[in-house]
């Protein structure tokens, strides 16, 4: 796709995305009658970008790349064209898939985590033990939201979030996991060296409903924080974040994925991408425990800390992760 149609676009209107990090989106219809998402990328407003150093939108070298050539057929991305522009920010045209793309409303009914997560499996298994060029370090995905990583941020609705989330934590979890837990939150060096001693493949590394469009199979959206661990860590950070948007419980939630993982599933794999997507989003769940104006929201959360951090305790009882 030539840069030069977007010019001969005739309407175009911002669509939003949930102020999550800053990106720009814009709905719009070419001459020839066709939409398309446009999606530009901008560090000056996107703060996920500064948090991991990226400068030009990363997520166009992925595609520029070819990686996402080799995604498995119950798996796709949306993007048709990805260019720089004349300042060297990355721009990407996407698929227009409207009300298919997941958002914070919408409930997945148990047919629907089941085509995600066997989609989910297809996509590690078909990159599993390949060498992955060009991808975010793992310890930038894994420590996204440590403290120290984010304070110079401070001011940016979201990272002011995560610094008083992480400070409610210890009051929420007062516990000795709780503790642990927080320490690997504030310094993520152990759980990154437990997770790159396991086989390892392409991970989404933001996997999220609101990342997702089943059209009819599975499409993945924003691959711009894209790494290479352990396919755990995706199953983590999609529990982490979007358990409670999913009609099944916890337990059956890791019955679903160790069906569809098959002979790759690997349980202490699963115990540290399920302590990785807590060290990642504690805070969230803290924030919401203490200070959600829902009552429902705040009660919901509370009930469901004592299994995160029972995983996080049998995490520890692996022995993988030698902690100072």
């Amino acid at each position: 796709m030539d840069p030069a149609i977007l010019q001969a676009a005739v309407d175009r209107a911002p669509v939003n995305d949930d102020g999550r990090s800053g990106a720009t989106l814009e709905r719009v219809r070419l001459a020839d009658g066709r939409t398309v998402i446009v999606k530009r990328f901008d560090p000056a407003t996107d703060v996920v970008m500064r948090l991991v150093d990226d400068s030009s939108g990363r997520e166009v070298d992925l595609h520029q790349s070819g990686l996402l050539d080799g995604l498995p057929a119950s798996v796709a991305h949306p993007i048709l064209a990805s260019w720089y522009d004349d300042a060297g920010h990355g721009v990407l045209v996407m698929r227009d898939l409207g009300d298919r793309v997941f958002t914070w409303k919408d409930t997945l009914s148990a047919g629907q985590i089941s085509t995600v997560l066997c989609a989910v499996a297809d996509l590690h298994a078909a990159y599993l033990g390949r060498e992955l060029d060009g991808l975010m370090p793992l310890s930038d995905v894994v420590g996204l939201f440590q403290p120290a990583r984010i304070r110079p941020l401070a001011g940016n609705q979201l990272v002011n979030f995560a610094l008083r989330g992480w400070e409610l934590f210890a009051e929420v979890a007062p516990g000795e996991v709780g503790q642990r837990v927080l320490a690997l939150a504030q310094d993520v060096t152990p759980l990154v060296a437990a997770l790159e001693r396991l086989p390892a493949t392409l991970l989404h590394g933001d996997l999220s409903t609101v990342n997702m469009a089943l059209d009819p199979g599975l499409v993945l959206i924003d691959w711009g924080i894209a790494t290479r661990g352990p396919a755990e860590l995706d199953v983590g950070r999609l529990l982490a974040g979007c358990a409670h948007l999913m009609t099944l419980g916890f337990d059956d939630l890791l019955a679903v994925h160790r069906e569809a993982a098959g002979p790759a599933y690997d349980d202490a794999a699963l115990r540290l991408g399920l302590l990785s997507g807590l060290t990642w989003l504690g805070w969230n769940k803290a924030l919401d425990i203490v200070d959600h104006p829902d009552p429902e929201v705040r009660d919901r959360e509370r009930a469901a800390l004592p299994w995160w951090l029972h995983q996080a305790e049998l995490a520890f009882e692996t022995g993988l992760i030698q902690e100072a």
